[in-house]
């Protein structure tokens, strides 16, 4: 049986073992926290280099790939350079062809509605997303200002968030990764209180990465849809508590939780000998037998959102 495992930045409070069947062949996964420790993490990386069969980095991004470019965070990179052997995938090859296609399924079979309002809460992650909502119809707000720089800016189309990639993105990949994202315990935190309060409000659907959901989620989520992964029967049960209407994780929920895109991008390389560079890597993400989630968490009206 092959096996996998997620080295995440992420807090170890929220590992997880389990099986994914990928091309009718179950392989062994596994999540493995080091809180944040990215000496931890590479050391751990080094220990798993050869042993198993793919390595996903966790709660970082090694690439961020906006349109045709691709640009690699250091410390990112300095992690995946302790394996020498193993392939180590962040995930970004997944969601670049699987998400834009989960949203357009989405759409198709009613869950979205492009007349909708989005807040996409990070979208130079999640690229292939936001150019499906923005190209769909739906009034799209990207908030990677708002919530990694705390720059109370949204921005509204695809062409801007390409020129704020252009000019920002190549001093930022260049920063310590904590500074721009939640690592080790600061996951488990509760939600902070913030002025950006009204970008939830004015959002039907809430989408992107659960950690920055998470960390600034409104009172309120009364009536909306929220689209993301890597949540676990906790957060559902906190997402259920604050009202939202409808959950929808674009990575198969296993054993309760569902895994990020870098564990399921790691057991499809490990299953098919793909890596996402290769021209056919298209290929394995479609035929590989995927499946997103949706489940309602409250059937209340929608006219009651936003009390």
């Amino acid at each position: 049986m092959k096996h996998v495992v997620s080295v995440s930045l992420g807090s170890s409070r929220r590992d997880h073992q389990t099986g994914v069947v990928i091309m009718q062949e179950n392989i062994q996964i596994s999540r493995q926290g080091t809180d944040g420790d990215m000496v931890r993490a590479k050391d751990l990386i080094e220990s798993l280099d050869g042993r198993v069969d793919a390595i996903g980095l966790g709660g970082i991004d090694r690439y961020l790939v906006v349109k045709d470019r691709r640009y690699e965070i250091q410390d990112a990179k300095a992690l995946a350079g302790a394996a020498k052997i193993t392939p180590v995938v962040d995930g970004s090859g997944l969601k670049a062809v699987w998400e834009p296609y989960v949203i357009r399924q989405l759409v198709a079979r009613g869950v979205l509605e492009p007349a909708q309002k989005v807040l996409l809460v990070s979208a130079l992650d999640r690229f292939g997303m936001a150019q499906a909502f923005y190209e769909m119809g739906f009034a799209t707000v990207a908030g990677d200002l708002i919530f990694a720089s705390h720059i109370d800016y949204p921005i509204a189309s695809v062409e801007e968030l390409e020129e704020f990639a252009r000019k920002l993105l190549p001093d930022m990949i260049k920063m310590p990764f904590a500074m721009l994202y939640p690592t080790g315990s600061a996951q488990d935190q509760a939600p902070v209180e913030n002025s950006y309060g009204k970008y939830f409000d004015q959002a039907d659907v809430i989408a992107g990465d659960f950690h920055f959901i998470r960390r600034y989620l409104p009172a309120s989520l009364r009536g909306k849809i929220m689209v993301t992964n890597t949540t676990t029967a906790a957060d559902r049960e906190l997402l259920q508590f604050r009202g939202l209407k409808t959950l929808v994780t674009t990575t198969p929920v296993l054993d309760g939780r569902s895994f990020g895109t870098n564990v399921i991008e790691a057991a499809l390389v490990a299953r098919s000998g793909t890596l996402p560079d290769d021209p056919q890597w298209d290929r394995v993400v479609m035929q590989a037998g995927l499946q997103w989630d949706v489940r309602v968490l409250n059937s209340l009206p929608d006219s009651g959102k936003g009390d």
